[in-house]
């Protein structure tokens, strides 16, 4: 059985929420939220239940409500659609760095995915930044490593693939935290970012400062309906099954 939180250092506090909290503040930590997600895909003439923005702002006031952040860091990809925004897309992106607002002191981290985000934000008194420094670490999306350590990004959207031996075994969306070298990668928020399949090891990452790190070395811990799961190192999750 899993546990709901795990304090994996001094200060620094992972959750099942997929949200990590510093300390100082404290400050809630989340990434990848790919608002508009249904919007691009209508755009391409595909039509799925719209339930991203739903579920991003039931576990946003979740998380507000359990951890009672200060502050709360929105740490890049907050829109999916790399082109300018439809009306939709952008009123979604609104409510939700709305609801962060009113709650906590919100900062907005650019990703790759977020052109034209400053456009979307610029009548709420926000400024989209490239990174912020936070306790001590530099808090940046990842598609582009600064090269400061110790760091925390998204950006991967970690996941490790645990096989069955009566099943196609299960997908879990994973922290990754790379203690020697300094880096720590959080889950994707949204419920659509099924995950990068780290199992294959150091060819399969996608995050610069990842790739930097002894990745098969690093330590993983799964999100699950159970609670966190403590998996060691990576190289060691090929070896599970269930």
């Amino acid at each position: 059985m899993g546990v709901r939180k795990i304090r994996i250092m001094p200060g620094v506090t992972i959750t099942n929420d997929r949200c990590l909290v510093l300390d100082e503040g404290p400050t809630a930590v989340i990434g990848d939220l790919h608002l508009g997600y249904e919007s691009a895909l209508e755009g391409e003439g595909m039509f799925i239940p719209r339930i991203n923005t739903r579920s991003v702002r039931e576990a946003l006031n979740s998380i507000i409500d359990e951890y009672e952040p200060a502050r709360i860091v929105l740490l890049g990809d907050i829109k999916h659609d790399f082109r300018r925004s439809s009306y939709q897309a952008r009123e979604e992106v609104r409510q939700i760095v709305g609801l962060v607002s009113d709650a906590a002191e919100a900062v907005v981290i650019k990703g790759n995915h977020d052109n034209f985000l400053q456009n979307i934000l610029s009548d709420m008194g926000l400024l989209a930044l490239d990174h912020i420094d936070i306790q001590g670490f530099r808090l940046e999306h990842g598609h582009v490593d600064s090269g400061i350590r110790p760091v925390i990004i998204g950006h991967e959207h970690p996941s490790v693939k645990i096989p069955g031996e009566l099943s196609g075994g299960m997908k879990l969306q994973c922290y990754v935290v790379a203690r020697k070298e300094g880096v720590i990668v959080i889950p994707p928020f949204s419920p659509f970012a099924s995950g990068n399949d780290l199992n294959p090891g150091p060819d399969a990452v996608m995050a610069p400062a990842l790739k930097s790190c002894d990745v098969e070395n690093a330590e993983v811990y799964g999100v699950s309906d159970m609670g966190l799961m403590e998996f060691g190192k990576l190289e060691d999750v090929s070896m599970l099954t269930i």
